[in-house]
């Protein structure tokens, strides 16, 4: 009896280290990291990190439960299908990232709001449908979702405190090249896997 719980708790592991790694390698230098950098570079950075951790959580539970209800009404074949492809795609976008391609949209923040309120909105209006958000919803479509909604919501924590505590400098000197090229070699070994399963 306690093989099968600890063999069930070790895939349980897997899935959200999986998704910890993906989701916070393809978050790093994007556009909610410099939210963090530019709201933290003038704030208290507590209610900075709450109100990123706080829409990344409300954003990966809608990822996730929307990412379940399409497996439960969808051919098994059809969701690994496509949710090969969105890898693929995801993959081969980081791979052909330049050092030129970074985020350069202004963000600014919302007058007359508090400091969570106002990185909360900010986050969750950036990141609504991103290609992190459709990440985790296919991973919720093909493996344990509170596996997935733990490890996202983890790695997407994690990134908005290196944006808070490292700011810019320090991020300017990560090579995001580097990053994107294994963010993308990721996504396609991600898509490999999921193909794999059809077979």
């Amino acid at each position: 009896m306690i093989e099968p719980v600890t063999a069930g708790f070790g895939a349980w592991l897997s899935s959200a280290g999986a998704t910890f790694l993906l989701i916070a390698l393809a978050e790093f230098g994007d556009k909610s990291q410099l939210v963090c950098m530019t709201l933290a570079a003038r704030h208290r950075g507590l209610p900075v990190v709450l109100g990123a951790v706080a829409a990344f959580a409300i954003l990966n539970l809608l990822a996730v439960l929307f990412g379940a209800a399409v497996a439960a009404w969808l051919p098994e074949w059809l969701v690994t299908v496509v949710v090969a492809a969105l890898f693929a795609i995801f993959g081969i976008h980081a791979l052909r990232y330049k050092e030129e391609d970074g985020d350069d949209e202004e963000i600014g923040e919302k007058p007359g709001k508090s400091v969570f309120a106002t990185t909360f909105l900010l986050i969750f209006l950036a990141e609504f449908g991103d290609k992190t958000q459709i990440a985790v919803a296919g991973l919720g479509s093909t493996t344990d979702a509170p596996a997935v909604w733990l490890g996202a919501t983890l790695a997407l924590a994690a990134t908005s405190l290196l944006g808070v505590y490292a700011g810019r400098r320090f991020l300017n000197r990560l090579p995001l090249l580097w990053i994107h090229r294994i963010s993308g070699a990721f996504f396609l070994l991600l898509a490999a896997y999921a193909l794999s399963r059809l077979f």
